[in-house]
């Protein structure tokens, strides 16, 4: 029945919709009953090609939608787009009697049973293709009545496509950052003030899968070092004031139970939102785990070409990183202790470090983030 729902009713269908788009169809349905039209609809009009895509409708049949965005949305009277939310019925646009002699009205409007429509503009983030919303008013034309019952909603339904693609637009960023995560070999994992695991990209959901290095405890992220998470604990135990934490000194070596060595760096993030309570319900920061790999000959030319090594230094800063101490080194390449200790001095001397440690956090810096 025409005007059966109340306005203020229809208003938060409308809004609902700019939260779920999945509600539009509903909510077309309600406006279209709402200023009394025979059918309503959301549309995109261009207007420089004049072609018109159907997102949301009521009250029409799909094959002329369908026939509208194939041929005959270019011979409808919205050959110039009235301004920004005003309703405009065809009279308004165009001669009648002409344009009943025409094939927009031949063709599409009277084999429909309708004879003039309402249209305004809702949204014009594009301008060359705005949102518009259409009521055909059936086979009477459009009134006062209608006109000023379909204002009462225009702002309503301009606000709640702007929701629409404001949330698209995130939704759009939130995912394009999802799918980057994802392709990194670095295991991330966004915590919340008490390290409780708020999310991990694959490559972090694979290190908890194998659970070793890393595995989820009551919600909470432990790593397999125990000076790792006392330093993980304090250094995100002070995000729930809100204090800073520095964003450097923070890497830790952390070494699996096969031997593999992988490095943890700890990252604040900027921004915490609270919900009114003390609660932290953000992530605080980030605990990035790479393992450390230099099987690529460019990533062991990289390193010498950046640090000026010789063949023999950087065969001993490979074997450093990937086996372990001077005897095991010595061993591996077949030199001396001594030959071994000469080249790590060397090593140390040219990429500025001191410790072992150091140089696989330097080798973890070399390596190729991409899943490959």
């Amino acid at each position: 029945m025409h005007g059966s729902q109340k306005l203020p009713d229809l208003v938060e269908s409308i809004y609902d919709a700019g939260l779920d788009p999945s509600l539009w169809n509903s909510a077309v349905a309600g406006i279209r009953d709402f200023v009394g039209g025979q059918a309503c609809g959301l549309f995109s009009k261009d207007s420089i090609s004049k072609s018109g895509v159907t997102h949301y409708y009521c009250g029409a049949d799909p094959h002329y939608i369908q026939l509208y965005a194939e041929t005959h949305s270019k011979f409808d009277p919205l050959t110039v787009l009235p301004p920004h939310g005003r309703i405009v019925s065809i009279p308004d646009l165009v001669n009648f009697e002409e344009y009943r002699r025409g094939r927009f009205y031949q063709e599409w409007m009277q084999p429909q049973g309708c004879s003039d429509a309402a249209n305004v503009v809702l949204e014009m983030s594009n301008a060359n293709c705005p949102v518009m919303m259409t009521v055909l008013s059936g086979r009477r034309m459009v009134d006062r009545r209608m006109k000023q019952r379909l204002s009462l909603l225009v702002p309503h339904a301009s606000r709640a496509l702007l929701i629409n693609r404001a949330m698209t637009a995130q939704l759009t960023l939130a995912t394009a950052l999802a799918d980057v995560l994802d392709n990194l070999t670095v295991g991330i994992f966004l915590v919340d003030g008490f390290c409780r695991l708020v999310h991990a990209n694959s490559a972090g959901q694979d290190l908890l899968a194998a659970d070793d290095l890393v595995r989820s405890v009551a919600g909470q992220l432990v790593t397999s070092s125990a000076v790792a998470n006392q330093a993980l604990r304090k250094a995100f135990a002070g995000r729930r004031d809100g204090t800073s934490l520095a964003a450097g000194g923070h890497a830790i070596p952390l070494l699996s139970a096969t031997g593999e060595r992988y490095v943890a760096h700890m990252l604040p993030l900027s921004s915490l939102l609270r919900n009114g309570s003390e609660r932290v319900v953000d992530a605080a920061g980030a605990l990035l785990v790479r393992k450390v790999s230099l099987g690529g000959q460019s990533c062991g030319e990289l390193i010498a070409r950046t640090f000026e090594l010789t063949p023999a230094e950087l065969r001993v800063f490979l074997s450093i990183v990937e086996i372990g101490g001077i005897p095991e080194t010595a061993a591996a390449l077949g030199i001396a202790e001594t030959t071994a200790k000469t080249h790590l001095h060397r090593v140390f001397a040219k990429t500025g470090v001191s410790r072992q440690a150091d140089l696989v956090k330097l080798a973890a810096g070399f390596a190729n983030p991409l899943v490959h």
